[in-house]
């Protein structure tokens, strides 16, 4: 029995892409300190604006959007996510929900949300869905190295003017979840998000019926809700060994990678926030347009995390945001470094 059955659209099969959300509009999380947060992502390539003295907003330098907004909090914590419909959509989603007791959540007033619905996760997370624009990517992205190199000339810049990376736009988050399957019944039956891999109940991603990346939205199995990673497309492998580089530089030399998955085929690192979560530089992920059915497969545990690359760190899997003492070891082993 589907628990979430009476927040169902009518007639799902007969919809097509209607009533479907095709964007994340932000993320909203608190964190202890802003100027940690602000530090960190800035030295990431990002675009960070104080809108007040307790809002960060995050974005590219792409576009004026911010997907993330950070608020100081006791502890690091992802507090509700919005996405993004069609006007349209929205109209067909209103009329398609079966109650109307979807009051507006506790965390609307975190960040201001304007308009819109709130929901509720399967997992207790607080979800808003309102009209915006289309931010995920309507087509493959293009590398940006694909510069002529002239005979007699190295290809590598030297290390003094390889400049900074600076990512294009938001890929896709990866989410903390306790049930997988009841998040994909929460997130593709009432929000028109499409399944494009799993394996079995561990882990699974998502797309836009739109048009996205391979997964704009991604869950992996926990004891509870949590970010486990914010995923930052750039536009080239370069540029993922870069800032991997740059982070180095600045101090944020623990994570993961050079390396490429399997599932979504993107080169990958990943950088370890303040907070035990990931930061991730991408490069190349598979793009599933709004006119191609992606064949959805379960695939073995092992093609869910890597095709090649260093050994996984030991904790990276762990839900910093549920498991209090792990959270308070990265915070000491931050101290002692």
């Amino acid at each position: 029995m589907n628990p979430f059955s009476h927040l169902k659209l009518v007639e799902p099969s007969t919809r097509s892409r209607f009533g479907s959300v095709h964007s994340i509009n932000r993320a909203v999380m608190t964190v202890p300190s802003l100027i940690e947060a602000e530090s960190f992502f800035v030295a990431f390539g990002l675009n960070c604006r104080r809108t007040s003295d307790t809002r960060l907003d995050v974005g590219t330098f792409d576009t004026d959007h911010a997907w993330l907004t950070i608020l100081p909090g006791n502890a690091k914590k992802l507090e509700y996510m919005s996405f993004s419909m069609y006007e349209s959509d929205y109209q067909v989603f209103l009329e398609g929900l079966t109650c109307n007791t979807c009051e507006p959540h506790p965390a609307a007033g975190l960040a201001g949300e304007a308009g819109g619905i709130w929901l509720e996760a399967p997992d207790g997370l607080a979800v808003h869905v309102g009209v915006g624009d289309k931010t995920s990517p309507s087509a493959r992205t293009r590398s940006s190295s694909s510069r002529e190199v002239l005979p007699g000339l190295g290809a590598a810049p030297a290390r003094n003017v390889a400049g900074m990376v600076r990512p294009r736009y938001l890929s896709h988050m990866l989410l903390f979840t306790p049930d997988v399957d009841q998040a994909l019944a929460f997130y593709c039956d009432l929000l028109g998000l499409r399944l494009s891999d799993r394996s079995a109940s561990d882990i699974a991603f998502l797309h836009g019926a739109y048009g996205s990346d391979h997964h704009l939205l991604a869950f992996a199995r926990s004891t509870g809700p949590g970010l486990h990673h914010t995923s930052w497309d750039v536009g080239s492998v370069d540029d993922v060994g870069l800032g991997a580089e740059q982070m180095r530089k600045n101090g944020y030399d623990s994570g993961w990678g050079l390396g490429r998955h399997v599932l979504g085929s993107n080169y990958f690192h990943y950088v370890r926030d303040p907070w035990g979560s990931y930061a991730e530089y991408s490069y190349g992920i598979d793009y599933v347009p709004a006119t191609l059915e992606w064949p959805a497969a379960d695939h073995p545990g092992e093609h869910s995390f890597y095709l090649w690359g260093p050994k996984t760190p030991d904790d990276f899997a762990v839900n910093y945001e549920i498991d209090k003492t792990a959270s308070a070891n990265v915070t000491d082993a931050k101290k002692l470094s």
